[in-house]
């Protein structure tokens, strides 16, 4: 039997149990399936950890699985700021951060991450790390606002970056693929980072501000 580069992967690597059960609080919530996938949840882990991160902003928290990867990769005294559009999202994500044992080191801020954004930057907050995972057609405006609360070295990374192929299918122009191919044009080409995109599961972009 021949098998997939992800599925061959996904044998290696057996899934943190912690990770199990946000899933399935997932669906047991009806809410959408469509955390971040588990090889990219380890490599959210690693990065952290090696950038030696001490704070984490992730935009889009859904039931708390990338949020535990982040925190995973945290130290003891590091914090996550979580930006959530729903306060029942929030909820569930706060309520499996604890379960991991990280409750005391997430906050979560409720509303449109937009305006989040905007009073994370009236009140000089900065960040080592970012996890882009919410409405795509506003991730431009979120890498924008990714770079300004950064510092030298921070790292930005972006989620569902093919949107399951429909970003690399040219017949599909909706709002949400326009805004994917313009973030991902702007990552490739902006002077002020150091890119990359990964071409497996649904694409994960990369970048290191200068």
């Amino acid at each position: 039997m021949n098998l997939t580069p992800d599925e061959y992967v996904n044998q290696l690597y057996e899934e943190d149990e912690q990770l199990q059960q946000v899933k399935k609080s997932i669906i047991e919530q009806g809410m959408p399936e469509v955390s971040v996938a588990p090889a990219y949840g380890r490599l959210l882990t690693l990065l952290v950890q090696t950038a030696r991160a001490q704070s984490a902003l992730e935009i889009g928290a859904l039931g708390g699985y990338s949020g535990i990867c982040i925190a995973k990769g945290l130290p003891a005294d590091g914090q996550l700021l979580s930006l959530e559009l729903k306060e029942e999202y929030a909820k569930l994500a706060k309520g499996n951060l604890e379960s991991a044992g990280f409750g005391s080191q997430v906050d979560y801020m409720i509303g449109q991450a937009l305006d989040s954004l905007e009073e994370l930057k009236q009140a000089g907050r900065t960040f080592d790390f970012f996890f882009i995972d919410a409405d795509k057609e506003n991730y431009p405006l979120y890498l924008e606002y990714a770079i300004a609360l950064s510092k030298p070295g921070s790292l930005i990374v972006g989620d569902n970056c093919f949107l399951r192929g429909r970003t690399l299918n040219s017949e599909k122009n909706g709002p949400a693929v326009l805004g994917m191919r313009h973030f991902n044009e702007k990552v490739a080409t902006d002077d002020r980072l150091v890119s990359t995109l990964l071409p497996d599961y649904d694409g994960l972009s990369i970048s290191w501000v200068k």
